[in-house]
């Protein structure tokens, strides 16, 4: 008995081991960017944003594309969670897949950053000049929309010309060659074919196209972490300001990032407004605008109403 009475008190001595707790692991944000996405890649160069998020428990993982409809798709997925900015032309071809998106960020126009242009020895000077012409530009890019406009002003249609459907690459190509006539582009592409092969202007997007750019989510992300959302916003707000208040660096930062001189990305920042603020009603009139230009030319599947499309907005 005593053996026993002995057994039990050291028993009852020993140290209670409770399991062990297990920490979960942070959440993965999936950021889909492009080459042209300055200001998230400012942030993904710093590791801004792995800081800001840390609070939240959640990482951050990047992943890059090519272009941006490319990039929409993979957030309809769910291959990604955000998308740095896309042109926009870009959103409604998406809602018209059926993608289930939500915008929440802009950035303010930017019309200067886009143009249709002509080589330096070309004869031609006014926009109506291009009927029976060959003009290159990415199909569903804001290009496309830049050349609808213009040809539109002009008193022409797409009927008037003959596309060419090209990347920015081979176009860059096809009008150094002089096998197209004009070339609808945008930044840096634009200030890249301005400074090194002396193209000029056959007219701005100014009274055309604003050129916004914005900021998309999958929409049950968007609903889920609207907290998340509230970072990226903020970090991303207070790049666009760097980059505005310091051309020069951010010119020196970001040239080898997208294989250019200093000085074209410089010239490239200096037409874009980098200024990051919430979706408002111009912002998704110009892409109604956009989508029912595209639904008319048989472009786009069938209309989009950008009532479709989901809004989130930082709290003030």
């Amino acid at each position: 008995m005593t053996d026993r009475r002995h057994l039990l008190a050291a028993a009852l001595a020993l140290p209670v081991l409770w399991p062990a707790r297990v920490r979960a692991a942070p959440e993965r944000l999936r950021i889909g960017y492009q080459k042209s996405s300055t200001l998230m890649i400012w942030l993904k160069s710093r590791g801004t944003l792995e800081t800001a998020l840390a609070p939240l428990d959640v990482d951050v993982s990047w992943h890059e594309f090519t272009s941006g409809l490319p990039l929409l798709e993979a957030l309809n997925v769910g291959a990604v969670d955000v998308s740095s900015d896309v042109a926009d032309a870009v959103p409604p071809f998406a809602l018209a897949a059926g993608a289930r998106l939500s915008c929440w960020a802009t950035e303010a126009p930017s019309p200067q950053a886009q143009a249709l242009v002509v080589r330096a020895d070309s004869g031609l000077a006014r926009v109506a000049q291009l009927k029976g012409r060959k003009v290159g530009f990415a199909k569903g890019a804001g290009a496309h929309y830049l050349v609808l406009a213009a040809l539109k002003r002009a008193g022409l249609s797409m009927r008037d010309i003959e596309p060419a459907y090209l990347s920015p690459a081979d176009a860059r190509a096809a009008f150094e060659r002089g096998d197209i006539a004009a070339w609808a582009i945008w930044d840096p592409f634009l200030a890249a074919v301005q400074r090194q092969s002396g193209a000029r202007l056959l007219t701005e997007s100014v009274g055309l196209s604003d050129y916004r750019r914005f900021y998309l989510a999958g929409s049950a992300f968007a609903q889920r972490r609207g907290d998340v959302l509230g970072v990226l916003f903020a970090e991303l707000l207070r790049a666009g300001a760097w980059i505005k208040r310091n051309p020069d660096a951010a010119a020196q930062w970001h040239a080898p990032v997208i294989g250019l001189d200093a000085a074209t990305v410089a010239a490239a920042n200096a037409r874009r407004s980098y200024q990051v603020q919430p979706v408002d009603a111009d912002g998704l009139a110009d892409l109604q605008r956009i989508a029912d230009a595209f639904t008319n030319e048989g472009v786009l599947p069938r209309k989009v109403h950008l009532a479709e499309l989901g809004v989130w907005r930082a709290q003030p």
